[in-house]
């Protein structure tokens, strides 16, 4: 245990922030600074102890004093004698009452509750190695000391305000507020991209008349986004990147970087991952790896779109096409062309490899190479838009589900008896029928479109965040399918996804971020693989595979052992917000 102090010149700050006529508290912070405090840690000794001490009182003093009376009884002795004792006893039967009264429905039957857990299994079981171990800080530590403000209930880093505007920037701010000078135009005018961010926050704040004090603004550095990852900027979000794993996946030990603010997403995932490490992994197989584009086309009459759509799908004319196509990068190699009809309407679907970038630029540059190629010999063709939602970007579609889109990948394992008994608390039989009655029936029953599973998204979604993918493609890389079947006379589970649209990248967008390239670095496949273009990117679709796999077998676990709500209310329920309420 230890005690960080409030350093002296925070003290002024903290009381501009304090409402008139309070002054700030002096606190001490246990375990972690930004940990809430509690009514228990004004005791001396833990509060687990001052609980079995005074129900221990409780019970002995009820015992004397019922031994006492039966003797009265018997011996024909007034009740209203008492001795010295007897009013002792009487005493500590008050005290321990009142005490237990006012303790027992809250913190006692708490760690009593948390201790049962723990002696009994967690609900996600975590191993052992990869528990938060407590470090032990000496009293002649140098410990760097962290500002403490009080806020209500939540215990904050004194905030470290902004420096005061100069006199230029406060006339590019009015400029701003009055409209003569244009958000957008700060970098290009400034040249200085934290100096536009600094000032367009100050106006944002000036005209909307509320305070994003709380958004950060220093310690991110603002000409890696410019022109490439985000407009406009004022400021970072921050998200708590989680390790789930390691995840043995072809013969591969993987941590796992997911960025998240869903309480048990990682460790649900982890304890997945375990399951599968102590079963010998599981195993991964990339079918398909192409990004698509489709644009949509018009003509005069059906018979010339007819025209079109059998020139772009004949054979011989594929190579030429391909040719064309592949001026665009050097990486873009066209694979496939299928068109559809919708009246004079033609939508081409082209599919390209795309190395290891997500390449949705690089494939939409292709299909205007092509586009401006076919109009020598379909100069009445009229380009409607390169994207006509035939692709299909972003959006559940059944073309995506079927034909697949990025990477197609599948991914198995096979999940001994024990382990599903021990880890993941349950039995073979009944996830089976779970996964058919919800993930198949269920789901269908639903009307789902690709979402033949039980919670995918969650950990696509947070490993996109964490590596720097594009959020909104989690739309169609979330699509899956989950299988399982009892193998080996029925005492072994075998689990698979199917996933036929993850659309990853190592390279480009938020990839080249810091945070993101570190998570793609811990992965092993960060940037571009030289030696074989495009496999860090197959990797890392694999990678995501295996991680829904772990996602899912966790998940469908809880919900058959019925562990799933006292889990989220253990893992995933902020007592801030209920205090503040």
């Amino acid at each position: 245990m230890y005690v960080r102090r409030r350093p002296q010149q925070c003290t002024h700050k903290v009381a501009q922030l304090l409402p008139p006529g309070r002054r700030p508290i002096k606190r001490l912070h246990h375990r972690t600074p930004s940990a809430a405090e509690k009514p228990s840690d004004a005791l001396p000794f833990p509060l687990y102890l001052a609980n079995g001490v005074f129900l221990t009182l409780f019970f002995s003093v009820v015992y004397f004093l019922l031994l006492r009376w039966r003797e009265k009884v018997r011996n024909s002795t007034p009740l209203h004698v008492v001795s010295l004792s007897e009013i002792a006893a009487v005493v500590a039967f008050v005290a321990s009452f009142i005490y237990l009264l006012g303790f027992f429905g809250i913190d006692f039957v708490h760690s009593f509750i948390a201790a049962r857990s723990s002696s009994n299994y967690d609900i996600w079981d975590y191993d052992d190695d990869n528990r938060v171990r407590h470090r032990q800080v000496n009293d002649n530590s140098n410990i760097n000391p962290i500002p403490i403000v009080n806020k209500g209930f939540a215990v904050v880093p004194c905030p470290n305000p902004l420096p005061p505007l100069t006199v230029d920037d406060e006339e590019i701010v009015d400029s701003v507020v009055s409209g003569t000078m244009p958000s957008y135009s700060l970098e290009s005018k400034l040249g200085d991209c934290y100096r536009a961010a600094k000032i367009r926050r100050e106006a944002l704040q000036r005209v909307t008349g509320r305070s994003i004090e709380g958004l950060p603004l220093d310690g991110f550095d603002y000409e890696s986004i410019l022109g490439q990852c985000c407009e406009m900027p004022v400021g970072f979000v921050q998200i708590p990147v989680g390790i789930a794993g390691p995840l043995l996946l072809d013969g591969r030990e993987y941590s796992i970087p997911m960025a998240t603010t869903e309480g048990c997403l990682v460790a649900s995932t982890n304890r997945g991952c375990k399951a599968i490490h102590l079963s010998g992994g599981a195993t991964s197989v990339l079918l398909r790896d192409g990004m698509t584009r489709a644009p949509v086309v018009r003509f005069g009459s059906v018979k010339r779109a007819a025209d079109l759509k059998l020139f772009l799908e004949d054979p011989e004319n594929f190579d030429s096409l391909s040719l064309v196509f592949n001026r665009s990068s050097r990486f873009a190699k066209l694979q496939d062309i299928k068109c559809a009809i919708a009246g004079k309407n033609v939508y081409t679907r082209f599919t390209c490899s795309t190395g290891d970038a997500m390449g949705m630029n690089m494939v939409s540059k292709g299909v205007q190479n092509v586009i401006d190629f076919l109009q020598s010999d379909f100069a009445d063709m009229d380009v409607i838009g390169i994207s006509g939602n035939y692709c299909s970007d972003k959006k559940p579609a059944a073309v995506n589900w079927v034909e697949g889109r990025g990477k197609s990948v599948v991914c198995e394992a096979i999940i001994s008896e024990q382990v599903v008994k021990k880890v993941l608390k349950t039995d073979v039989a009944s996830l089976v029928e779970l996964n058919m009655l919800k993930n198949l029936a269920g789901s269908a029953m639903a009307g789902s479109l690709g979402g033949f599973n039980a919670h995918a998204a969650n950990i696509v979604s947070a490993i996109y965040i964490a590596t720097g993918q594009d959020p909104a493609q989690n739309v169609e890389s979330s699509h899956c399918m989950t299988m399982m079947e009892a193998v080996n006379a029925g005492r072994d589970l075998q689990i698979s996804v199917t996933m036929p649209c993850i659309e990853v990248g190592t390279v480009g967008g938020g990839t080249q971020l810091p945070s993101q390239s570190a998570c793609l670095n811990l992965l092993g496949v960060k940037g571009a693989n030289n030696h074989t273009p495009g496999d860090n990117a197959r990797t890392l679709a694999t990678i995501v595979a295996g991680s829904v796999l772990a996602g899912e077998l966790s998940l469908m676990s809880a919900i058959s052992a019925g562990q799933l709500l006292n889990s989220h209310l253990k893992y995933n329920r902020s007592s801030r917000d209920l205090r503040s309420c």
